[in-house]
């Protein structure tokens, strides 16, 4: 049963979509800061609005994780569940984290090289951090399904537990401000997000086919979050962070409007290529664009030009990089497995099995 979901959810090509959009959204959101730090943040009206925004792709990736656990694994966590995410997905991370440290280390000379890889692995201070999330969702998920916890109790308690996390965490206590990067690594502040998706994860069938049929309404509920954002930015929330209060429903709007209309679109090789690469291309990314940027963005005269020329090159450059680790004996415990099968879909929603 175990090996018959797992076969069908490596099939479903809107999630290779969302991941595809995530990591696009999150390397266009960095080509917006390095470009900034190289030549200066321009003075344009919604310029910071529109970066502010494009933080949701950690989320979402984030969910996406959840979601695809949930459907593969509803019930149990199978053998070497642990032994694989720590070689293909906490390796990178710690890989990263120690790469992050001497890439940091040549900007600033005076950095304590120690410190900064002990606080990149334990806290999480590099732009890896969102694994130390997803490895806590595992062990949410394994105790939800152990314990079998109900979701009608696990939702309406991890949505209070997340508001109150947030609201903490985006108020303006000293000791908050101080240690506000830290304090976004506790499952708490996203535990919200792993109930919607393990829900959603464990009943996608029935889901994919309810939102197939309201698809247009999809997009209703994506123009209803963009305005409660824009209301909440507006109104002085300018924090340029995944974790802000707004992001929620817009995150899941999102989702939903990609999982809707995702049904839609053709089997595309270059989305999956991307999806393939996307975990990788997360770790990279950052480390490339730190050294390009300063001579990328003053090669352009313009904004949107300097930012979509780092976009670009950062993607191709980064692809590459880790095609050439991942060729290695060892690659894929530095960038990840980036293989995965894709397989078609009927009729938007009925998945259908790949022959053996």
């Amino acid at each position: 049963m175990l090996k018959k979901r797992r076969e069908v959810s490596e099939m479903i090509k809107e999630w290779n979509l969302l991941r595809t959009i995530a990591c696009l959204s999150i390397v266009f959101l960095h080509s917006t800061t390095q470009t900034g730090r190289a030549v200066g943040y321009p003075e344009i009206e919604h310029y910071n609005m529109l970066r502010t925004a494009l933080c949701y792709a950690t989320p979402t990736f984030i969910v996406l994780s959840e979601i695809i656990l949930a459907n593969r694994y509803p019930d149990r966590l199978p053998e070497k569940f642990w032994s694989k995410r720590f070689k293909w997905i906490f390796a990178p991370y710690a890989a990263f984290a120690i790469i992050d440290a001497f890439v940091t280390k040549h900007f600033t000379p005076g950095t304590d090289l120690g410190e900064r890889i002990f606080l990149n692995l334990v806290m999480g201070n590099y732009e890896g951090y969102f694994i130390l999330i997803i490895f806590q969702f595992y062990l949410l998920h394994y105790v939800i399904t152990k314990y079998k916890i109900p979701t009608n109790w696990l939702l309406p308690a991890s949505l209070m537990i997340m508001v109150a996390h947030l609201t903490i965490l985006n108020g303006n206590l000293p000791f908050v401000q101080e240690n506000r990067n830290h304090l976004k690594i506790p499952f708490t502040a996203w535990i919200g997000y792993f109930a919607i998706a393990y829900i959603i994860g464990k009943h996608y069938q029935s889901f994919a086919k309810k939102i197939w049929k309201y698809k247009w309404l999809s997009l209703v509920g994506v123009a209803i979050a963009i305005f409660y954002f824009f209301m909440s930015y507006q109104s002085g929330n300018f924090r340029v962070a995944s974790y802000r209060h707004d992001l929620f429903p817009l995150v899941l709007a999102i989702i939903v409007a990609v999982f809707a209309w995702g049904q839609l679109v053709p089997n595309l090789k270059v989305i999956n290529l991307i999806s393939n690469y996307s975990f990788g291309i997360y770790l990279v990314h950052w480390q490339v664009q730190r050294f390009l940027a300063p001579y990328v963005a003053p090669y352009f005269e313009h904004t949107s030009t300097r930012v979509i020329g780092l976009f670009f090159i950062t993607l191709a450059v980064s692809i590459v990089i880790i095609k050439i680790i991942h060729a290695l004996p060892f690659g894929s415990y530095i960038v990840g497995n980036v293989k995965r099968r894709v397989g078609k879909r009927k009729a938007g929603y009925q998945v259908e099995p790949k022959a053996a």
